[in-house]
């Protein structure tokens, strides 16, 4: 039982890690655009559509609220699995925190394919 605890914590600390560093590679590729070759819908009076810029700026504000948000989940959850008897069975709360957990690393995922 301590085992399956150990590694869903395992598992949901690598994905907020992976998450994490996902996030910030992406935005340093977002803000380095700019710089690249002219896009087809850019022209000499800029942008005929909403900013591109704009909108991956508004991404990556989303992203990284939410790789924070996840961070802190997979630290609570940690917290209550240290905290619980190795031999009782995983509580409401946790299953619920980890369900939460990946449900927000699937919308990090999704939001950073674009």
């Amino acid at each position: 039982m301590e085992k399956n605890r150990r590694s869903l914590l395992q598992a949901l600390s690598a994905v907020a890690v992976s998450m994490f560093f996902f996030a910030a590679a992406r935005g340093q590729d977002a803000s380095s655009t700019k710089t690249g070759p002219l896009r087809p819908d850019d022209d000499a009076n800029g942008p005929s559509k909403p900013s591109t810029k704009a909108v991956l700026e508004e991404n990556q504000k989303d992203i990284k609220k939410n790789v924070e948000k996840l961070f802190d989940l997979a630290s609570q959850l940690k917290d209550q699995v240290e905290k619980t008897d190795s031999t009782s069975v995983l509580s409401l709360a946790m299953v619920k925190k980890a369900d939460e957990i990946e449900r927000l690393a699937r919308q990090i995922k999704e939001r950073a394919k674009g």
